[in-house]
């Protein structure tokens, strides 16, 4: 008999893939880390080989993995959509959902058009800000649902955890910045967590800063730092080229990406299908 690729363990590999530990991909998928770690050896049979390198601290994907990962993005997404085409038109409501800059490209390009075309009578309405501010404004009712980065926390029932992020100072390619005093930032827009990082680790260790940019956009923050003319605080993951990560500086605490909503939307059919889509496709 041939083997089969069964969807429930292709969905347990890819939480575990996408948040890089068992025990928090358990969480989210509401299951024991030991049917999570059952799952991934049953897959592991069926794909003849490892497909997670582990440690006590997190998993990283074998060469192996990586293929599975890569070839089972879509048939997860293919399947999702034959069963919303399925019931998918009697569903309707209307969803204000909150990103910030950083993660609105990824957000709106490649999770919500999938979305949308899943459950069309689904109205989405969205609006970008800081994360404390989108923060704010769920908890007051202005926003059903957002997307947030935040301090790593201990778990809550309020939040859905998409994934961590390690922020890193980043200066430009070949450079020396670092060492000048005061230090110039390109800073973001305040009530954003990485600012706040920023500002209270340089107030831990006493050195002095000049602000040469402040602003909302990540990738305004990018370019001033990669034109030489700042450092900043950004995920590890989004370095690029043209920067250098500078290790002189205070090293800052994980981060951690998470889907929060409004106490009044928890029995809101449409967030729910949102929250599942933002845990299955949220990539750094």
């Amino acid at each position: 008999m041939p083997a089969i690729l069964d969807i429930e363990l292709i969905r347990t590999f890819h939480a575990v893939a996408r948040i890089g530990k068992f025990s928090a991909a358990a969480e989210q998928l509401h299951k024991s880390p030991a049917a999570v770690s059952v799952h991934i050896q049953r897959l592991e049979a069926v794909a003849g080989g490892r497909l997670l390198n582990r440690d006590n601290q997190a998993v990283s994907l074998t060469a192996l993995g990586k293929r599975l990962l890569l070839s089972t993005t879509e048939l997860l997404s293919t399947h999702d959509r034959v069963l919303a085409d399925l019931h998918g038109t009697r569903l309707a409501g209307r969803i204000t959902l909150g990103v910030p800059d950083e993660y609105a490209d990824h957000v709106i390009r490649d999770i919500l058009p999938t979305f949308a075309a899943a459950w069309p009578n689904v109205v989405l309405e969205l609006r970008t800000a800081p994360s404390y501010a989108l923060r704010d404004q769920v908890q007051r009712e202005k926003l059903q649902a957002a997307v947030i980065a935040r301090p790593k926390e201990l778990p809550d029932t309020e939040s859905l955890r998409l994934t961590s992020t390690t922020p890193v100072w980043v200066g430009p390619i070949n450079s020396v910045i670092a060492s000048t005093q005061p230090l110039p930032l390109a800073v973001h827009a305040a009530q954003c967590p990485y600012r706040q990082a920023m500002v209270e680790a340089l107030k831990q260790c006493a050195r002095k800063s000049r602000i040469v940019l402040e602003s909302p956009s990540t990738q305004a923050v990018k370019a001033c730092v990669e034109a030489g003319l700042a450092i900043s605080l950004i995920d590890r993951a989004r370095v690029t080229d043209k920067m250098q990560i500078l290790d002189d500086l205070p090293r800052v605490p994980e981060h951690e990406v998470v889907f929060i909503r409004a106490q009044a939307s928890h029995a809101d059919e449409a967030v729910n299908l949102l929250s599942r889509a933002m845990q299955q496709y949220f990539r750094l």
